[in-house]
C-alpha cells in the first residue's frame, strides 16, 4: 500500500517496533491486536492469519439441526484421537445463558459476534479438533470465510424429513410448538441456506449413509489433502 511502519502504527494503535517484529514473524500478538492491525489495513482479519495447510486436520462441521453434527462429530473425533468442540455449547457456558435466553436478550447478532470469538480462539491453537458448529455458522460471512480458510469444511446434508425426525428423536418440541407451518419453515430455511453450505469443501448425505461410513469418507477426504500438501512442498 506503500504506507511506513509508523502510519500504520498510528491506524492501529500498535507501536512501529512491535509492528516490525510482527512482519519479521517475531511478534506474538493477541488476536484483538492483530484484529486492530487489520482494521488499520482495511483487509479481513483472516487474510491475515495461517492459511488452511497448516490446519488440515481441523474438521467444521455444517448443516441445520438434525443433520448429524454431534453424532457424526464425537465418532470422527474418536477416529482422529481429537476434540470435539461444540459451537453452540461453548457460546452457552461463555453467555451464562441457554440460546433461547441469549437470542431473545441479545439478539441474533450477539449471537454471531460469540461465535466468531470463539471460533478465533479455537483456531489459534495447533492442535487437530473437530468443530461442530451452529446451523446459521454460514450466514455471517466472516465466519464463514474464516473456517472455509482455516479448516476442512463439510456439509452434512440431510432432507427435511430427516432433520425434523431427528430433532424431534433429541427430545426438541421447538420445531412444532404451536406452529403449524414449522415443516414449511425448516424446507425454507434449508433452501436458503444450501447454497452457502455447499461452498464447503466436502459434502455428506446423513440421509443414504451410515456414521461409520461418513467417518470414513471424510478421514479419507483429510488424507487427500496431507497428499497434495506434502507433495507442493516437496516440488
Amino acid at each position: 500500500m506503500g504506507w511506513t511502519l509508523r502510519e500504520i502504527a498510528e491506524r492501529s494503535g500498535v507501536s512501529s517496533r512491535f509492528l516490525s517484529d510482527l512482519e519479521s514473524g517475531k511478534g506474538n500478538i493477541s488476536v484483538s491486536r492483530l484484529a486492530d492491525v487489520a482494521r488499520a489495513l482495511d483487509v479481513p482479519l483472516v487474510s491475515l492469519m495461517p492459511s488452511e495447510e497448516k490446519q488440515s486436520t481441523v474438521v467444521a462441521l455444517v448443516g441445520l439441526r438434525g443433520a448429524g453434527k454431534s453424532t457424526v462429530g464425537k465418532a470422527l473425533a474418536k477416529h482422529l484421537d481429537a476434540p470435539l468442540f461444540e459451537l453452540d455449547a461453548m457460546i452457552e457456558k461463555q453467555a451464562n445463558l441457554k440460546l433461547g435466553e441469549l437470542f431473545a436478550l441479545h439478539g441474533e447478532s450477539y449471537y454471531k459476534r460469540l461465535a466468531y470469538d470463539i471460533l478465533l480462539k479455537l483456531l489459534a491453537q495447533t492442535e487437530p479438533m473437530v468443530i461442530a458448529t451452529g446451523g446459521s455458522v454460514v450466514t455471517d460471512p466472516e465466519t464463514w470465510q474464516l473456517l472455509k480458510r482455516r479448516t476442512h469444511t463439510v456439509w452434512l446434508k440431510a432432507t427435511p424429513e430427516d432433520h425434523w425426525k431427528r430433532v424431534l428423536g433429541q427430545g426438541d418440541t421447538r420445531p412444532m410448538a404451536n406452529r403449524a407451518s414449522a415443516m414449511g419453515e425448516l424446507r425454507s430455511i434449508l433452501a436458503l441456506r444450501s447454497p452457502l453450505y455447499a461452498e464447503a469443501a466436502q459434502t455428506i448425505d446423513t440421509s443414504s449413509i451410515r456414521v461409520t461410513e461418513a467417518v470414513r469418507t471424510i478421514s479419507a477426504a483429510l488424507r487427500k489433502k496431507d497428499d497434495r500438501v506434502g507433495a507442493r512442498k516437496s516440488r
